[in-house]
């Protein structure tokens, strides 16, 4: 039997940022051929939209450029997910922070920024973009893409 690959996405609220990382992902595993080798989950941090589909501006955003969110529903972290999960990667600094905290010092290296991935920019942060304008999610899918080929190109490199 043929051991997956577990990606799990964390922004705070898994209404943006980590749902959109996830259904980009998704997508360029498929495309790759892969896609029966990876899962791939996003969570948040925080419970304030558990249940509830992404931001209608984040769903916009990505279609927009071909990727389908349209299934996916907001979920918390929990400390399971390190046990199920290879790569755990936060959209910023201050959910790392709060994930190596559920972790606990045995899983917390796990837990990692997703714009490690990136070769393209400097930062190493997905800024959210809730309480700004539509600029602020094209900005999150241009990071995004860019990590996700990153991060792709390690798993691919693995399998």
């Amino acid at each position: 039997m043929m051991e997956k690959t577990g990606i799990l996405f964390i922004c705070m609220g898994n209404i943006c940022r980590s749902p959109t990382a996830e259904a980009v992902f998704r997508q360029k595993v498929e495309a790759a051929g892969v896609g029966e080798r990876v899962f791939i989950d996003s969570a948040g941090t925080h419970d304030f939209h558990v249940g509830h589909p992404p931001d209608e501006r984040a769903v916009r955003a990505a279609r927009s450029r071909g990727y389908d969110m349209s299934r996916l529903r907001a979920r918390q972290v929990s400390r399971e997910d390190f046990l199920k999960y290879d790569y755990i990667l936060a959209m910023d600094r201050q959910n790392l922070t709060i994930l190596q905290q559920i972790a606990g010092p045995e899983l917390q290296s796990k837990a990692r920024l997703f714009m490690e991935y990136s070769s393209e920019f400097q930062e190493k942060e997905v800024p959210d973009p809730y309480y700004g304008g539509a600029k602020g999610f094209e900005s999150v899918l241009d990071r995004v893409e860019s990590a996700s080929n990153g991060l792709l190109k390690e798993i691919l490199a693995a399998l």
